[in-house]
């Protein structure tokens, strides 16, 4: 995990980044397939200097939002960056008006937006990285598209695979991950977390490097 390691104490310029875990509100989806977006952020506000962070509401937007810094860059070029870790508080398919308020009210562009999501078309567990691209019938990927105006954001796309059968994959997203998946669920989240925090500290590129070949 890369959460705990020291900060620099060198503030950077640039604006923050905004990184969005999708879901559903409420405890009735909390645990739900769907959820696994928001999930992702939960273990990174886990991993926050000094202590664990707990989100709060953040009434501009109508998200919870845990803000924080992370350094960005390595060797010379290396400096601290506000990070704020979002959860809207909406349901899925109008997710992306919080999105879009949060980046207009901290002044980020959408290219400095993550957006961690679930994704049928991947093993579970599998965690893939992108910019752009299709939204796959994702309804909080097409929200976030359309109060953005662009695809050009970035995703951490977790993969819960596909329903067994005919199941209807609208049911399946909005059920709880299986007994075994259970199991398995923490290291996955675990994986993401650190796949945000590499594309966060090292750039698209070389987090893609190191996260594909695992």
């Amino acid at each position: 995990m890369f959460g705990r390691a020291k900060p620099s104490p060198a503030p950077s310029d640039a604006p923050p980044i905004l990184v969005v875990g999708l879901g559903n509100p409420g405890p009735k989806y909390a645990d739900t397939r769907h959820n696994v977006g928001q999930m992702v952020l939960d273990e990174l506000a886990e991993r926050t200097i000094p202590m664990p962070s707990t989100f709060s509401a953040h009434k501009r937007s109508n998200a919870e939002i845990v803000q924080t810094r992370w350094t960005v860059g390595a060797g010379d070029a290396a400096a601290e960056r506000q990070v704020i870790l979002a959860k809207p508080r909406t349901y899925m398919n109008v997710s992306g008006g919080p999105i879009s308020a949060l980046a207009k009210f901290f002044n980020v562009e959408p290219t400095d937006v993550i957006v961690v999501h679930d994704e049928l078309d991947l093993d579970p567990g599998v965690i893939r990285l992108k910019r752009g691209g299709g939204e796959g019938g994702h309804n909080g990927l097409r929200s976030t598209t359309k109060s953005l105006g662009t695809k050009d954001y970035l995703r951490v796309r977790v993969g819960i695979g596909r329903p067994p059968g005919r199941q209807d994959p609208a049911d399946f997203v909005l059920r709880a991950f299986s007994t075994a998946e259970r199991r398995d669920l923490p290291f996955w989240l675990q994986d993401a977390a650190d796949a945000v925090e590499l594309l966060v500290r090292h750039g698209l590129e070389a987090a893609q490097n190191q996260v594909h070949q695992r």
